[in-house]
């Protein structure tokens, strides 16, 4: 691996974002994905914007049954990253991603001739399993596909991805402003439709590049690095074979990746803030203009289509991953400062500081969405890297269930001191991930002249 010190190569300092669309890191297969990834997100962008009124007017659910719905959703999709982790150490990623497409386009199918409570709790639920399950898979494809350049790809995907979230939410404006229950329906299928135009994306990629480091039943070293121990220690001779049965036992007896897992939690914490704490800090404690509220999203969405790519040099390569994680501690608690804040002044010095906030979350966003997952791949043993991504995407699952309940139930009952703490705690979290993880990597600051191990 290179040393870091190259950002135009990581996506920074090179070519613009549309020309890197083009000739992505990876080639065809990368280009093709990037496709398949947009597609896929303004789906999601349909049904984020309308699942909550569609099963409000067209299932005539309740709000608490829709609440209980989507939170069990949620936690079931907790399953679909280390499920599909493990079945990606078995069997090649592009069959599972298309199978995983194709579960979504027919649990999306029952969703519209469910009509009661407890049809939509399983259809709905085994959605948001496939959902997690194709994002590590995408994840993976990443690391085979990208080797060395996979930051750069992450950025790209990135963009891709909120681009295609932003269409698909422009588009369900439009279905949301007529209102009927036909319009709500046709969002539905809308979302169904992009996951057949996406599995057949899928499938037009070479499988035959996706195998180029995926070597979990070889023991072998798929790009030309060394395996390194789970430890971060060097192996002797002798040691080679006890390890490989630790690996093939997977990630969750790997002490050291369970801490980065753990730890990786709340340094996802940006998510709820923005959807969550952002919104309802606003109206409930402060005398800002409500007509703020989608500027939030506007801000977000922009900076991570324009800004991702050039971010993404900041967290190329293990010294420049574990140092982002540190910036995203300062910025998160500089936004929960801005939030405490804005309780406490005027309407529009309290507009000012809310929109300050909603651009720092998005920094930190973009700083965790690139250094996160650099290190999930960095730190996981390249033979058992499918079962430890599985893994690392349990994560973002468990955030997006207890964030948004940590922030109502305890931080905002707390009022502007409750940001604070939640500031504190994350940026000090962020330094013992950045200990961590430097410690685990052989990076950490003190040391000088230290070759930065592989994989």
């Amino acid at each position: 691996m290179r040393r870091g010190g190259d950002g135009k190569k990581g996506g920074g300092g090179g070519p613009g974002l549309s020309a890197q669309l083009r000739n992505p890191p990876g080639g065809r297969n990368a280009r093709i994905m990037l496709l398949a990834l947009a597609v896929d997100r303004t789906g999601s962008g349909l049904w984020a914007a309308s699942s909550v009124l569609y099963l409000t007017f067209v299932t005539q659910l309740s709000a608490q049954q829709i609440g209980v719905l989507l939170g069990t959703a949620g936690v079931a999709g907790i399953a679909g990253s280390p499920l599909a982790g493990r079945l990606a150490g078995r069997f090649p990623v592009r069959p599972l991603l298309i199978g995983c497409h194709l579960l979504r386009l027919v649990t999306l199918g029952l969703v519209l001739v469910c009509a009661d409570f407890g049809a939509l709790l399983p259809v709905i639920a085994v959605t948001y399993v496939g959902d997690r399950a194709a994002k590590t898979l995408e994840m993976l494809f990443a690391t085979r596909t990208a080797g060395e350049r996979r930051a750069a790809y992450q950025a790209l995907s990135r963009s891709a991805a909120n681009a295609g979230y932003g269409v698909g939410a422009g588009i369900a404006a439009i279905g949301l402003a007529v209102g009927t229950t036909d319009a709500y329906r046709a969002l539905i299928l809308g979302n169904a439709l992009s996951f057949v135009v996406a599995a057949v994306l899928v499938r037009r990629t070479d499988e035959s590049r996706e195998r180029t480091v995926e070597v979990a039943r070889s023991g072998a070293p798929a790009d030309g690095g060394s395996t390194a121990p789970a430890d971060g220690g060097c192996a002797t001779p002798a040691d080679h074979g006890r390890e490989a049965p630790a690996r093939r036992a997977g990630p969750w007896r790997d002490r050291g990746y369970l801490r980065f897992v753990l730890l990786d939690i709340p340094m996802n914490l940006d998510d709820s803030i923005l959807a969550v704490g952002l919104p309802l800090w606003l109206v409930e404690r402060t005398s800002a203009p409500h007509a703020l509220v989608p500027a939030f999203l506007v801000i977000n969405t922009v900076l991570v289509v324009v800004l991702q790519l050039s971010v993404s040099k900041r967290a190329e390569g293990p010294r420049r991953a574990t140092r982002a994680v540190l910036l995203y501690g300062v910025l998160t608690f500089v936004c929960c400062g801005c939030l405490a804040a804005a309780a406490l002044v005027g309407t529009w010095a309290a507009g000012a500081l809310l929109l300050a906030a909603a651009l720092l979350v998005t920094l930190a966003e973009l700083m965790r969405s690139v250094s996160s997952w650099e290190l999930a791949v960095l730190l996981a043993p390249e033979d058992a890297r499918a079962a430890h991504l599985g893994a690392a995407g349990v994560s973002q699952s468990v955030q997006k269930s207890a964030g948004p309940p940590l922030l109502t139930g305890a931080v905002m009952a707390a009022g502007p001191v409750g940001w604070l703490v939640l500031g504190a705690a994350v940026a000090g979290l962020a330094v013992v991930q950045q200990r961590s993880c430097a410690r685990r990597l052989g990076v950490e600051e003190p040391r000088t002249g230290q070759a930065l191990p592989v994989g």
